[in-house]
């Protein structure tokens, strides 16, 4: 019986890799794979350099995997679409962390309305605001 290439390599991962199964919400898986797309990484690729920097080892080249990302996020955006990529991503964080200030202040006790962080999250509700259109402006 011959093997067949599709077997081979069944057989070296087999050997070689461990299958880690993880359930997450289907937005956020959506989002994960859409970045990896738009970064050109794998998925197993990134989710292994995100196990390394947490656990503290370094890549597997030896260098750390801060320094690694930070030398290679310059070359990711050399082209035009890249930058627009990021910038679109970008604006995206923003609007989630201003939907979730605003969130915070629509549930706020009314006794924290008075408080410092209450006025906190308002002037960072304006900031995100600001900045998106800003962002969103120059795209």
């Amino acid at each position: 019986m011959v093997k067949t290439s599709n077997a081979t390599k069944q057989k070296w991962n087999a050997e070689h890799y461990t299958q880690i199964k993880i359930s997450v919400k289907p937005d956020i898986a959506a989002a994960f794979k859409s970045a990896c797309g738009a970064a050109g990484a794998s998925i197993a690729s990134t989710l292994s350099s995100f196990m390394l920097e947490y656990i503290g080892e370094p890549a597997q080249d030896g260098t750390a995997i801060r320094k690694r990302n930070a030398e290679s996020s310059t070359s990711d955006y050399r082209t035009m679409q890249k930058r627009r990529n990021a910038v679109k991503r970008i604006i995206q964080e923003l609007e989630s962390i201003k939907a979730a200030e605003e969130q915070f202040l629509d549930n706020a006790p009314e006794n924290l309305r008075s408080a410092p962080v209450y006025g906190d999250a308002e002037v960072h509700i304006s900031l995100l605001e600001d900045a998106i259109c800003i962002l969103g402006d120059t795209h």
